[in-house]
């Protein structure tokens, strides 16, 4: 077995209906996480399933039910929920493990499987390896006998729950009324949610992407796609946009006039807000290798610091709890927020923002640009097979812009966890130099994968 045949940086993900995104896996995967998280006193264990509005949902949750009934675990369906939503029930639940199905913002032919543990945590590497291991040994050993078959049954108030933790993670002392807000579910798992907990908390809300179908889901919508929701706050003049993918552990924000706020600007203005309101936690926040440079300069500025953790929210979170910080995140909108949730929460992360826009009593466009960001450039290579990274002439082109940076900017080639793609980002205060060697890196990754 390799290293890692089937996870990646967030749970298994690949296209529906092909390996390693399988009936067949998804089944193994029941059996063998079923196995590793039940204890071995006599109690009933449970696992809780949510999924997000794709079509192979129907496919690979029935998969896992069956692994997961079959070595005695009971099983607690919520239907599409957010994945953080899925974390916060686990531990609510009081369940033994939490199963989300979704492949977050890629397109509806994908799908995934994410498992946090009973904290309502992702699962760590090691834990993944362990159930890497069970599902590629014979799964016959271990079954319930007859009897001791695991039971099903459909949880329906577990939205109704999420609305309710997300509303009192906003203030109480203030309401969002008089405010209008376009929010955009992507037609994803939070096409029902999202749009109820802001209007219970008083904003006029314009719903976009909340009509799933099972194939339309982040299909020119959500955070990956802002362009409808930046056209629909200018026609509606809205105060603020609000975009989240197809699963809401993310988002993207635009003012009033439709420029968009990033991850970075957003983890910016709430680090700012909770630090002069004495809540943020652990001296600073935690972001990846890919978050700007003007955000640690602008926390630095205000006696805060930036750790850096490798791409990948559960990174993030794991460097969050190690060090006592409770404000973390992705430039791409991943915002983790430990006082309220367990992963990234787009919805709630959205909620903070609006609390400081209603506090400030200014434009969104007064607030969306916290700090100048430094020129910062990002390609991405698709590439089909072998190991384009290992190729001589890409590794030359790397050292070469490596040390035409040094000291002036920052070099990121990574590849992605969840697509067949090379990242390469440069960054720095020269934007011709760092537009250049992006170009030299491409063209050499390009050839290498040709």
């Amino acid at each position: 077995m390799s290293k890692r045949a089937y996870f990646g940086t967030d749970g298994i993900r690949g296209q529906a209906n092909r390996h390693p995104m399988t009936a067949e896996v998804a089944l193994r995967v029941g059996m063998a996480a079923g196995k590793l998280f039940m204890s071995k006193d006599d109690r009933r264990h449970l696992v809780v399933i949510g999924k997000d509005t794709r079509l192979s949902g129907y496919m690979i949750e029935p998969a896992l039910v069956a692994g997961f009934t079959s070595v005695g675990m009971d099983v607690r369906l919520f239907g599409p929920l957010p994945t953080p939503g899925v974390a916060m029930m686990t531990r609510s639940l009081r369940a033994d493990l939490g199963v989300m199905i979704s492949a977050s913002h890629n397109h509806f032919a994908d799908n995934g499987i994410k498992l946090f543990g009973p904290d309502g945590y992702k699962l760590s590497d090691d834990r993944e390896l362990e159930i890497e291991a069970l599902m590629d040994q014979g799964l016959q050993e271990g079954l319930a006998t007859p009897n001791g078959l695991g039971r099903v049954q459909r949880i329906d108030d577990c939205q109704a729950r999420y609305v309710e933790i997300a509303k009192a993670s906003f203030p109480r002392r203030l309401s969002l009324s008089g405010m209008r807000v376009v929010i955009d579910c992507a037609n994803g798992a939070s096409y029902k949610v999202a749009p109820e907990a802001l209007y219970e908390l008083g904003a006029e809300v314009i719903r976009i992407g909340v009509t799933p179908d099972g194939f339309n889901i982040n299909d020119e919508c959500g955070s990956t796609a802002p362009a409808a929701m930046q056209r629909a706050v200018k026609e509606y003049r809205a105060d603020i946009g609000i975009g989240l993918d197809g699963d809401a552990d993310r988002l993207v924000i635009c003012d009033e006039k439709g420029q968009i706020v990033d991850g970075d600007q957003i983890m910016a203005l709430i680090a700012d807000h909770w630090a002069r309101s004495d809540r943020l936690t652990g001296g600073g926040v935690v972001a990846t290798v890919m978050s700007n440079l003007g955000l640690e300069r602008y926390l630095a500025a205000r006696k805060l610091k930036l750790e850096r953790t490798q791409v990948g929210d559960r990174y993030v979170m794991a460097r969050m709890r190690e060090g006592g910080f409770n404000l973390g995140g992705e430039q791409s909108g991943h915002i983790i927020l430990s006082d309220i949730s367990t992963t990234g929460d787009g919805l709630i992360a959205a909620l903070q923002v609006l609390a400081v826009l209603k506090e400030s009593d200014k434009p969104m466009s007064a607030l969306a640009r916290q700090f100048e960001p430094a020129p910062q450039k990002l390609e991405n290579v698709r590439f089909s097979g072998g190991k384009p990274l290992e190729d001589a002439h890409v590794k030359k082109a790397i050292a070469e812009a490596e040390q035409r940076l040094t000291g002036i900017g920052r070099l990121v080639i990574r590849p992605s966890g969840t697509e067949p793609l090379i990242r390469v980002m440069a960054e720095g205060d020269d934007e011709k130099l760092v537009s250049q060697v992006v170009k030299e890196i491409v063209g050499a990754v390009k050839k290498a994968a040709a």
